[in-house]
């Protein structure tokens, strides 16, 4: 497989002084699956002008790595409109770029460039584009013998259980200054944090730390205003194609909850292909660029997310985790096999955690996929979902609520079929292939959905046929099945969900 880096990825690998984890990793898969790495043209030029100089020796002394393209695909139709109207050298340069898979020259192309991914998708070509991220995501699923599943798992620790002097933390040493950096992190060993492990190696950590109304905030330009916040002290996690980033995402979010902030902040220095992603993914979820913050060891950006409890039905993760009770509501039926591996949050007390360790990306996710056939499909965005776990009149429960954020009913075959739901169901690709074959005059269609909130209480059958939601056994839910907002009020009431989370 013939595969074209951007610029963008061809720079981040030479600055990189960190060979393992981040975009190492996908440098060893390619490697290891012996893909040809191929380079543009355009990305010599424009690597030639970079103002780093260490980039510029290190690519050159490197040049023998990659198949650099000898010619320029002619621009095709599609392309050429993009053309029309690109206004600077690097929109021009990522029309080019993209053009070369259009042109069937290269197979895929990995960029980290949301304007060349808003490209390919009006091109029609958004399955042959790919992040970092999803381009792991991509090579763990279809060579699932090549992974190494050691246990991954997210738990709460102290700072002094930490192993510091591990090389996770030498980016963090290069942006404040090495030892002072390790003597703030002494300083903190009795203080909580979050970290994840793959082996023995660390792979994400980060440390929440909740601020007053009377916290300094003199180095932050704008000023911030007396508010109560939640600061995300410190968040790395290694690229690895578990959507580990989302998980701790979650954290950070049902903390904000629980802590009845006002705000969320983070202070980073994007200077890293890690960091930027991560800017990225908080941007998706509503972050939003506040200004600077300056310190011994530079500017760092500010980004900021308001916890007003507010609900934007259009883009409902700018204000994840609430959800809207003036939306519709359905309840829909998961089998107890798949129901905990789609939502491990929602957990039975029966069930045991050590069995959903392993390091699947659905189960770290926000963003999921619920495969179905049900015959109501006119679900929207926004609106909202009950999952109730089968099971019988005592042990059928709801357990869950998500908010819906996209339907495709529209699918044109089994690939793209499974490129849609691969990483974020949890079926693998051959189980994906088996129910899109299953019903060939009925085919599935795939309801993307926030894993929003996990009852605490979780009312089973007979209450929820005590109460009016079900009519009897012989009604249990079959497909999306319409909730009144009544009938949705009940089930909150009776799972004794936080308010907090839920607005009208």
């Amino acid at each position: 497989m013939r595969v074209l880096l951007d610029t963008n990825v061809l720079i981040h690998r030479e600055a990189s002084t960190v060979v393992r984890g981040d975009i190492g990793n996908v440098f060893n898969w390619l490697d290891r699956l012996k893909h040809e790495k191929c380079a543009h043209p355009v990305s010599l030029s424009e690597i030639e002008k970079h103002k780093d100089e260490r980039v510029r020796k290190s690519f050159a002394a490197k040049l023998q790595s990659y198949n650099i393209l000898k010619t320029i695909a002619p621009m095709s139709a599609g392309a050429a409109e993009f053309a029309a109207t690109d206004r600077t050298e690097n929109d021009r340069n990522d029309t080019i770029i993209v053009n070369e898979v259009v042109a069937n020259r290269v197979d895929i192309l990995i960029t980290e460039d949301r304007g060349v991914h808003t490209k390919a998708a009006m091109l029609g070509i958004a399955d042959r584009v790919f992040t970092l991220d999803a381009f792991l995501e991509k090579v763990t699923a279809e060579n699932p013998t090549l992974v190494d599943y050691k246990v991954l798992a997210v738990k709460k620790t102290v700072f002094g259980a930490t192993d510091i002097t591990g090389e996770f933390f030498d980016s963090f040493r290069q942006d404040y200054g090495g030892d002072a950096f390790d003597k703030w992190f002494s300083r903190k060993a009795d203080e909580s944090a979050y970290v994840c492990t793959q082996g023995n190696d660390l792979v994400a950590f980060l440390y929440l730390k909740v601020e007053g109304t009377d916290e300094n905030y003199s180095d932050i330009e704008p000023r911030f205003e007396p508010k109560r916040r939640l600061k995300i002290g410190t968040f790395k996690v290694e690229m690895n194609g578990f959507k580990l980033g989302e998980r701790f995402l979650k954290i950070i979010f049902d903390n904000a909850l629980r802590q009845n902030v006002e705000e969320v902040y983070v202070t980073i220095f994007p200077n890293t292909a890690g960091q930027q992603r991560l800017v990225k993914l908080l941007q998706d979820f509503g972050f939003v660029e506040h200004g600077t913050k300056s310190g011994t060891y530079g500017r760092e950006l500010v980004l900021v997310r308001s916890m007003k409890r507010i609900f934007d039905a259009s883009a409902p993760a700018l204000t994840f985790p609430i959800v809207s009770l003036g939306t519709r509501a359905f309840i829909v039926p998961i089998w107890p096999e798949f129901h905990t591996s789609l939502l491990p949050d929602s957990i039975l007390r029966t069930e045991s955690p050590a069995d959903f360790v392993e390091p699947l990306p659905h189960r770290n996710a926000i963003r999921k996929v619920y495969i179905c056939r049900s015959i109501k499909r006119d679900l929207k965005r926004g609106d909202a979902i009950v999952f109730y776990r089968t099971g019988g009149y005592h042990k059928s429960v709801v357990t869950t609520v998500g908010i819906v954020e996209n339907v495709t009913a529209n699918i044109r075959d089994a690939a793209h079929f499974i490129s849609l739901c691969r990483k974020r169901s949890v079926f693998d690709d051959q189980e994906l292939m088996k129910w899109w074959d299953y019903k060939k005059h009925n085919r599935p269609f795939i309801v993307e959905f926030l894993y929003a909130y996990s009852f605490a209480k979780r009312p089973n059958m007979k209450e929820l046929i005590e109460h009016g939601i079900i009519r009897d056994v012989s009604s249990a839910p079959q497909g999306f099945e319409p909730l009144t907002k009544e009938q949705f009020c009940t089930i909150l009431r009776l799972a004794q969900a936080d308010p907090r989370s839920f607005i009208n």
